[in-house]
């Protein structure tokens, strides 16, 4: 069984609640201690690049997440990435040969009870298994392909082109 290399780069999913500023801000990495409480049997490293809201990340930001994804010696990449510019970035990832690469993220804060952050995870696990080579989106219990999925903020979810 292939290792599967997971991406961190922040987003919602990451928020964590500072009382201090009665605010939110990306925290570090959620998605160690949400695997840590599943029993998986895929094999899986998460590794964090950077930890922003996706709408401060810039054209140098997604290079290296480029770069990072074309780097790995793992072929089944998953990133947790913000849902506001997750097209945006899966839109650089293309021509990466010989990578299945699943963007997920969720419109919730992974620590808050109800958020999708979670099913939104597992969904990207089992896609990044089971696709073939190519970049693709998981939210809202679908795998989008990169390019036929917009985010609509109206009714705050992913929908298909």
């Amino acid at each position: 069984m292939e290792n599967i290399r997971i991406f961190t780069v922040g987003g919602t999913i990451d928020k964590i609640y500072f009382d201090a500023k009665s605010s939110y801000e990306v925290g570090p990495p959620n998605i160690g201690q949400i695997l840590a409480e599943l029993n998986l049997n895929p094999r899986y490293e998460v590794t964090s690049l950077m930890q922003k809201d996706s709408l401060d990340m810039d054209d140098g930001d997604r290079a290296l997440v480029r770069q990072a994804v074309a780097d790995a010696s793992e072929s089944q990449i998953v990133i947790t990435h913000g849902t506001d510019t997750m097209v945006d970035t899966a839109r650089v990832l293309t021509g990466i040969a010989g990578k299945t690469i699943v963007l997920t993220g969720a419109l919730a804060p992974a620590l808050f009870r109800d958020s999708d952050a979670m099913f939104n995870i597992g969904a990207a696990l089992t896609a990044v298994q089971t696709l073939g080579p190519g970049v693709y989106i998981t939210m809202n219990g679908q795998v989008f392909d990169h390019d036929k999925v917009r985010k609509d903020v109206a009714l705050n979810r992913f929908v298909s082109l």
